[in-house]
């Protein structure tokens, strides 16, 4: 059974012949994989290990707490608490809780003001430390993807500010943090169902209870699935299905699903590094990119086809996430 590559990052902010080796190496796995983890990211143990101590403080507590912020009241910020069970993945429920967080922005802000959904206030469990914790997180990982989407550029042979010149300059940053519970002994059920991610990158965080599967790139119609277990300081990185469109197929947005198969509850912290919600996403024109993407998805969908704004593809995404607060959002 293969495994996921596992790259050291640390000289994407070194001399150029380091920068191109790492870049080397993230093509290979992109195109192999579609997923791979990251060490020597820079981002500080102590925060990552204070934000998992503060999660699961905020999922121990009652439910009844918990939906002191629930998602209801987050409008069309789409940011809040939601319980097992009403999350969506393929129309299936989901077996594990959330909460739904983005960039912190107040109701002076032109994207608040115009009623832009995905945009405005996040809402915080009332527990000291989690929203200075869950904030210096965001800004962390948002470096993080700076740096990654620079490598990504460098290993399609284009320049390093491709991706910010065009789309992430500002980006549309969504972090979740993620509560699975056991699983029922004897019922072939999923934490999360197969399913590709919607934007650019994710760039995962994990506890040591393991259960992510990645579908294996060269078995794609049948049951040839690579775990993905938790390594000491490294995060999970994927591309997304605009990279996919991006790329014409060269760089895959590769399924994935959950399956906690722990006696514990399982912690797992997504944060995706995407195209600001206004861009036009395009294929790249270069050597190096297929002219047409053709492959067949494992959900039938072109997106190569597809002609809009990133928020336009998010917005039909997630809609069918929260079918119930689809009115909210839209």
């Amino acid at each position: 059974m293969p495994r996921l590559p596992v790259i050291n990052i640390s000289a994407l902010t070194g001399e150029p012949a380091d920068r191109r080796s790492v870049a080397e190496q993230i093509k290979t796995t992109c195109c192999e994989f579609g997923f791979f983890y990251v060490i020597g990211h820079g981002v500080n143990e102590s925060l990552q290990a204070r934000l998992e101590t503060l999660s699961r403080e905020f999922f121990a507590q009652p439910l009844e707490t918990k939906l002191q912020i629930r998602m209801a009241l987050g409008g069309k910020a789409w940011r809040g608490y939601f319980p097992v069970g009403d999350e969506l993945t393929s129309g299936q429920p989901d077996q594990k809780e959330g909460i739904y967080f983005g960039a912190e922005l107040d109701e002076d802000h032109p994207l608040v003001k115009a009623g832009t959904p995905l945009h405005g206030r996040n809402l915080f469990p009332a527990l000291p430390g989690f929203r200075e914790t869950v904030l210096q997180y965001m800004t962390e990982m948002t470096r993080l993807g700076h740096t990654l989407m620079a490598g990504i550029a460098l290993s399609l042979g284009l320049e390093e500010g491709y991706f910010a010149n065009r789309y992430t300059a500002d980006p549309l940053t969504l972090f979740r943090i993620f509560n699975y519970p056991p699983l029922p002994d004897g019922q072939q059920v999923w934490s999360v169902g197969e399913h590709t991610d919607y934007g650019i990158l994710t760039i995962l965080k994990q506890d040591d209870s393991g259960g992510l599967q990645i579908k294996s790139r060269n078995d794609w119609t049948n049951s040839g699935w690579i775990a993905a277990p938790p390594l000491h300081d490294s995060f999970v990185c994927n591309i997304g299905d605009m990279l996919d469109r991006m790329t014409g197929g060269l760089y895959r947005s590769t399924p994935h699903r959950v399956r906690n198969q722990a006696t514990k509850n399982r912690l797992s912290f997504p944060f995706f590094f995407d195209p600001n919600f206004d861009a036009q996403v395009k294929p790249i024109q270069s050597d190096l990119i297929p002219a047409n993407g053709s492959q067949e998805r494992w959900d039938k969908a072109n997106l190569y086809d597809f002609n809009g704004t990133y928020g336009e593809y998010l917005l039909g995404k997630v809609s069918k996430v929260f079918p119930e607060l689809r009115r909210e959002v839209l």
